[in-house]
């Protein structure tokens, strides 16, 4: 809370700070409704490039551009008084190198009212990530499974097995020796995200990698059953938003095939509540 009263919002220090301490709670949102619902409950909350697969129904993640993230990012402020709220810089904006991230991580931060920007990618990075912060843009960054790659990775893998496990734990230490603020881990398994927790001075967060990381994140849509396309094995279901929504539809339609919607409780008279009749 600030001296005026207003509440303060998380800023990438404060989600810094929280290493090592209380697990920090993540989600992904799209709409101000969903932000809206989740704004006393998280520390941080993303504007996910994933937004092309359960909101506009794109295959996957690669065909989200940057109004769209701006436009969702607009959205999910407006729902939010507390938590930090990163977005996703899409693929094509930054892979070019550092000034093409700076411009477009700009945009998010001046159009879309971003507190900070993620990227996926972990040495082939740094650079871009130091360039970055250098600058005033804080980021998180992204490794392990990268959506983003899938065309060149081959489908949606775990990460590091075997002798990929240093290449993970290389990754790790470069984006925070680049002075990323924190960094997700997708997809690796439990030992190196657990190696991985122990050896940076930044919050991990896990989705799909260990309990011990410093924070965890899920999709909403797949957290509350709203898609249903495909369940992850990492994604626990506290909802079944999908089910309950048919649900209410098919009631909808019912009642308007039986003339039972709308009521008279749903309708308006000629005169206004409390009103005097008018005599003839």
């Amino acid at each position: 809370m600030s001296a005026n009263g207003i509440m303060k919002s998380l800023t990438p220090p404060d989600i810094q700070a929280m290493k090592g301490g209380e697990p920090i709670v993540c989600l992904t949102a799209y709409t101000t409704p969903i932000a809206r619902l989740m704004d006393e409950h998280c520390e941080l909350v993303l504007v996910g490039d994933s937004l092309g697969v359960v909101v506009h129904g794109l295959p996957s993640t690669v065909g989200v551009t940057m109004e769209m993230m701006i436009m969702h990012a607009r959205a999910v402020r407006r729902g939010l008084t507390r938590p930090l709220m990163v977005v996703d810089l899409p693929f094509g904006a930054y892979e070019s190198g550092p000034e093409q991230a700076f411009e477009n991580a700009a945009r998010l931060m001046t159009e879309g009212r971003a507190g900070a920007v993620k990227l996926e990618g972990g040495r082939v990075q740094a650079e871009t990530i130091r360039f970055l912060t250098e600058r005033g843009i804080p980021v998180m960054a992204h490794i392990g499974l990268l959506p983003q790659a899938i065309n060149t990775v081959g489908g949606y893998k775990v990460q590091g097995r075997g002798d990929a496990a240093k290449d993970v734990l290389a990754d790790a230490k470069a984006v925070a020796e680049a002075g990323a603020f924190a960094v997700v881990l997708e997809k690796v398994t439990a030992s190196i995200a657990e190696k991985i927790t122990d050896a940076i001075d930044i919050p991990t967060i896990g989705i799909g990698a260990s309990p011990k990381c410093d924070g965890q994140i899920l999709v909403t849509d797949d957290m509350l059953g709203l898609f249903e396309d495909f369940q992850p094995k990492f994604v626990k279901r506290y909802g079944n938003w999908a089910v309950a929504g048919r649900e209410a539809i098919s009631s909808y339609a019912s009642d308007v095939r039986a003339r039972r919607f709308p009521g008279p409780e749903h309708l308006f008279g000629d005169q206004a509540p409390g009103a005097k009749k008018t005599k003839n």
